[in-house]
C-alpha cells in the first residue's frame, strides 16, 4: 500500500513544433510517413491485452488517395462486444484496486512516450489515416493528447485533495470510487486526441472501459493501443472493438453492467442512444452516466468596429483548417454592411491562396475530406447554393473525388439568414455568411442566437467594449467556448475546458476536472471518534 500524499509533477502544455524546412523533426517525420505509408498492416481486435482476428476485414485507406490501402482491420461484432465487456469487468477489481498514482504513472508514462518515440507515429499515422496536414497532426495527435495524459492525473489529485470540513470528535472524509460496472468510449475520426481522451480519462479514475473508435480513425487508434500497451496499461482495462455504430453498440446498451458513455460524435447518435438508455433504465445495476460532446453550427459575429484584417483570418483558419472538420469550426458568419466590401475582397483572396492536396506534401494547407459521404455532403450543399435563388458561392464551389476526397474551400453568401448551410453541421470546408445591416446589430444578435439548435463554440469581433458586453450578456447561451476576438478553434488542455450545451451535448468541459468527476461515485465517510451514549437531547429536559 502506498505509504505518501503524492503530487502529480505540475503539467505545462507542450510545445509545438514548427516543422520549418531544413529541421530535424521535418526529416524524422518524413521518413516515418514515407515508412507507414509504404506498409500495409493487419488491425486486429484487442481485447483483454489479445489480439483478436474476426476475418471480417475493412480496409483503412487514405482520404487523399483512396485506392491507397493503409491496412486491413479485423471488425468486431456482438460476440466481441460481450467478450470486450466480461474482459472489462474481469479486470475492473484489481485495476480499481490499484493506488491512484499507480494508474496516474501509466499516463504520465504514456504522455512521455508520446513526447518521445511515439510522436511520429501518431502524427504519421493521423495524417496518412485522416488527412490532417502536419500543423494540424501535430497540434492534436503530439500536444493534445500528451496535455490530456498530464493534465487528468493532476485535475484527479485536485479532487482527491478536496475534503469536507470535520467538526469537534469527527473526521468526515470522501473517498472516490470508480462507477460499478463498465465505461463504453465511443470517439470520432476529427481529434486523435479525443480518441485518446475518452477512454483514458474514465480509466485513470479506476474505471474499465469498451471502446469503439471511429471507422474512418483505425489507423491511428491502433497505435494508440499500442503507446498504452507500452506505458504499462494492464490487459483488459481498455479493450478495441472497432466495427459500425449498431454492431456494436446495441449489445452495450442492452448490457445490465453499462455505468457510462463517453461519447464524441453527432447528436442524431447521441439522442438514439439516450433514447435506448431510458427505455431500458429498469435492467441497469445503476443509472449509466451519459457525457457527450455532439453536433455545432459555431458562428462568427462581426460588429461594425471590428477590425477586418483579424476577422479574415480568424474566418479563414476558423472555417477551412482541417477541411471544416472540427466540431468547433466557424460554419456560419454575420457580416454587418459597412465592412462587407473590404471583407469580401479579402477574404476572396485569402481563400483563392490557400494550397490544397496530399498532406505529405507539408506546403498544403488543407487536405481530403475523410470519406465519400462527406464528399457526397459537400458536394450537395455546393450544388444546391449555385442553384439557389437567396445564396451564391462567393469563392471557391470546385470538388473532385478522383484521387482523393478534394474540395475547395468555399464560401456561400446567402441573403436569407435561415437558409439550410446557417442551420445545418456540414462538417465540412464550406462557410456561410450572411450579411446584415449595420443599423440592425440587436436583430443579427437575436438571428444568431436562434436560427441553429447547437451551442458548442462561437467568436464576436469588435473593438467596441461596451458591445462585447451586451453580446456577452445577449448570447450566453449560444456556445459553451466563447471567444472574442479570436477564431472559435484551437481550445487548448488546461486554458480552455471544452464542451457546449443545446444540442451540442452535456458540457461536461474536456480539459478540466470536470469531466473526471462524471467518471467517479463519491462516498461520503463519518468517523466520530467517542460515540454518544444517552439518546436525550438538551431540549427534552423538563424546566
Amino acid at each position: 500500500m502506498s505509504a505518501g500524499i503524492f503530487q502529480v509533477p505540475k503539467p505545462v502544455n507542450e510545445p509545438v513544433r514548427g516543422y520549418a524546412p531544413g529541421s530535424p523533426e521535418r526529416a524524422s517525420l518524413r521518413a516515418t510517413l514515407d515508412r507507414m505509408a509504404s506498409e500495409r498492416i493487419e488491425i486486429p481486435l484487442i481485447i483483454g491485452g489479445k489480439e483478436v482476428r474476426t476475418g471480417k476485414l475493412a480496409k483503412a485507406v487514405m482520404p487523399c488517395d483512396h485506392q491507397h490501402v493503409l491496412a486491413d482491420v479485423h471488425m468486431g461484432g456482438e460476440a466481441e462486444v460481450k467478450q470486450a465487456i466480461e474482459a472489462s469487468l474481469k479486470a475492473k477489481a484489481e485495476w480499481a484496486a490499484l493506488p491512484w498514482e499507480a494508474r496516474a504513472a501509466v499516463f504520465l508514462k504514456a504522455a512521455e512516450l508520446l513526447a518521445g518515440p511515439y510522436r511520429d507515429v501518431l502524427n504519421a499515422a493521423t495524417m496518412l489515416g485522416q488527412s490532417k496536414t502536419v500543423h494540424q497532426a501535430e497540434i492534436d495527435s503530439a500536444c493534445e493528447l500528451i496535455d490530456f495524459h498530464r493534465y487528468n492525473p493532476f485535475f484527479y489529485e485536485q479532487i482527491l485533495r478536496e475534503q469536507p470540513v470535520s467538526s469537534a470528535g469527527v473526521w468526515n472524509r470522501t473517498e472516490h470510487r470508480p462507477l460499478e460496472g463498465f465505461v463504453f468510449a465511443v470517439t470520432p475520426f476529427n481529434f486523435t486526441a479525443i480518441a485518446g481522451n475518452l477512454p483514458t480519462a474514465p480509466a485513470l479514475t479506476g474505471n474499465t472501459v469498451v471502446w469503439k473508435p471511429a471507422s474512418t480513425a483505425l489507423f491511428s487508434a491502433y497505435y494508440l493501443m499500442k503507446l498504452w500497451q507500452e506505458a504499462g496499461l494492464p490487459d483488459g482495462v481498455i479493450n478495441m472493438v472497432p466495427g459500425s455504430g449498431a454492431t456494436i453498440g446495441n449489445p452495450v446498451l442492452a448490457s445490465r453492467d453499462l455505468a457510462g458513455i463517453h461519447f464524441t460524435g453527432s447528436t442524431g447518435v447521441f439522442n438514439g442512444m439516450w433514447r435506448t438508455i431510458g427505455q431500458n433504465l429498469e435492467q441497469y445495476r445503476s443509472y449509466p452516466r451519459l457525457v457527450g460532446e455532439t453536433g455545432g453550427k459555431d458562428f462568427v459575429f462581426a460588429h461594425p468596429s471590428a477590425r477586418v484584417e483579424a476577422l479574415v483570418t480568424a474566418l479563414v483558419r476558423g472555417a477551412f483548417e482541417y477541411q471544416g472538420q472540427k466540431c468547433s469550426a466557424a460554419s456560419r458568419a454575420y457580416i454587418p454592411s459597412n465592412l462587407w466590401p473590404e471583407v469580401k475582397d479579402r477574404l476572396v483572396a485569402e481563400v483563392e491562396s490557400l494550397r490544397m492536396g496530399d498532406v505529405r506534401d507539408f506546403t498544403n494547407f488543407m487536405g481530403a475530406v475523410i470519406d465519400a459521404g462527406s464528399f457526397r455532403d459537400q458536394k450537395q450543399a455546393i450544388d444546391e447554393a449555385q442553384a439557389a435563388s437567396d445564396a451564391s458561392i462567393l469563392v471557391g464551389g470546385s470538388y473532385d473525388d478522383r484521387v482523393g476526397y478534394f474540395v475547395r474551400p468555399t464560401v456561400i453568401v446567402t441573403t436569407d439568414p435561415r437558409y439550410r448551410t446557417m442551420e445545418v453541421e456540414l462538417f465540412g470546408p464550406v462557410l456561410t455568411v450572411h450579411v446584415y445591416d449595420e443599423a440592425k446589430v440587436d436583430e443579427a444578435l437575436e438571428l444568431l442566437d436562434t436560427t441553429s439548435p447547437y451551442a458548442l463554440t462561437g467568436a464576436v469581433f469588435s473593438q467596441d467594449r461596451y458591445f462585447l458586453e451586451k453580446a456577452f450578456a445577449r448570447l450566453r447561451n449560444a456556445a459553451g467556448n466563447y471567444y472574442i476576438n479570436d477564431k472559435p478553434t484551437g481550445a487548448v488542455v488546461g486554458q480552455q475546458p471544452f464542451g457546449g450545451a443545446r444540442m451540442s451535448g452535456t458540457n461536461d468541459k474536456a480539459g478540466s476536472a470536470l469531466n473526471l468527476l462524471r467518471w467517479i461515485s463519491t462516498r461520503t465517510v463519518k468517523e466520530t471518534f467517542v460515540p454518544a451514549t444517552d439518546w436525550r437531547y438538551p431540549s427534552l429536559l423538563a424546566d
